[in-house]
């Protein structure tokens, strides 16, 4: 992402078929951050669940609801920049 975005090294972008499933992918990447004893990233989004961003700082992950990940193309936005598996 640094070539086309100068605030983070890495994007994750996920999709959940439900807002619950949303909120269990981002609280299951919380309690992997605490048992790596990782500092806690800022969250945005845990109310509704239809798109929940954590910021680690030089990763940022998005998990979406599928037609909020579809409204808001996050990955043509962004197709610029280089993938990674």
């Amino acid at each position: 992402m640094r070539k086309v975005a100068n605030f983070c090294d890495y994007f994750v972008i996920c999709t959940g078929n439900t807002d619950r499933q949303v909120r269990a992918v981002a609280l299951g990447i919380e309690e992997k951050c605490y048992e790596l004893a990782l500092r806690s990233p800022k969250k945005q989004g845990m109310n509704d669940s239809r798109w929940i961003v954590m910021d680690f700082g030089n990763v940022v992950v998005h998990i979406f609801e599928k037609f909020t990940r579809e409204f808001y193309g996050l990955d043509y936005l962004w197709q610029d920049a280089k993938k990674v598996n």
